[in-house]
């Protein structure tokens, strides 16, 4: 595999991973059981 082929996929990889940064962004009906469970304690 040649140098610039190699340096593509990794620029590539980290263009990917960049995406999400802080995980999966939470769906509201996900957010509000996890906010009532809280709240119940």
């Amino acid at each position: 595999m040649s140098q610039s082929k190699r340096r593509e996929e990794a620029a590539w990889k980290s263009r990917k991973q960049a995406r999400h940064p802080h995980g999966k962004v939470k769906s509201l009906a996900e957010f509000a059981s996890e906010y009532d469970a809280e709240r119940s304690k």
